[in-house]
């Protein structure tokens, strides 16, 4: 209740928006993803975390986080205690190759229809590959890589959020 010129002025509770709740999950998740590494977290162990706290909040199937070492992809972290078909494989191999090429989202809706999909799982279907860019030296240092049973099961609101934790996490793969 507000009080306007010395009288009680009644107020209804504001209406939630559909959709906003996960917002907020999402803008929670990237200030403490953020937190983490302005206190200097990093290694496996803080971006295995951070894996896990993606997937709760976007309840994704498995999610992946790859250093690039030497020419190779090398797996770093990956949820649910799943180790994927390829714990490493070459730069220039794969979806995640055009990823790192292009510096761009990639983002694939039917895996079965992309001849460069390198199986992790056999029952995936569409996956999101987010290149992690090293703003210090403008470099890409690795990628995360979604990854879904069911066809078309990332959007907009994937990318854009993938794209904010890859903003934060390069530090954390250095």
């Amino acid at each position: 209740m507000l009080v306007a010129s010395g009288m009680p002025v009644k107020t209804s509770a504001p209406r939630r928006s559909v959709g906003k709740e996960p917002r907020d999950a999402k803008c929670q998740t990237l200030q403490t993803i953020g937190s983490m590494i302005i206190a200097g977290a990093h290694g496996p162990e803080v971006l295995t975390q951070i894996a896990e706290l993606i997937q709760s909040v976007c309840r994704y199937r498995w999610i992946g986080v790859y250093k690039i070492r030497r020419h190779e992809f090398v797996i770093e972290a990956a949820t649910n205690k799943m180790r994927p078909a390829a714990p490493r494989f070459p730069i220039t191999q794969g979806l995640s190759a055009e990823a790192v090429e292009t510096r761009q989202t990639l983002l694939v809706r039917d895996v079965s229809k992309d001849g460069r999909f390198i199986p992790n799982f056999w029952t995936t279907k569409s996956e999101i590959i987010v290149p992690i860019i090293d703003d210090e030296h403008d470099r890409v240092v690795g990628t995360i890589v979604a990854e879904s049973a069911k066809l078309n099961a990332f959007n907009k609101d994937d990318r854009d959020f993938l794209e904010g934790v890859a903003r934060l996490i390069w530090r954390a793969l250095v």
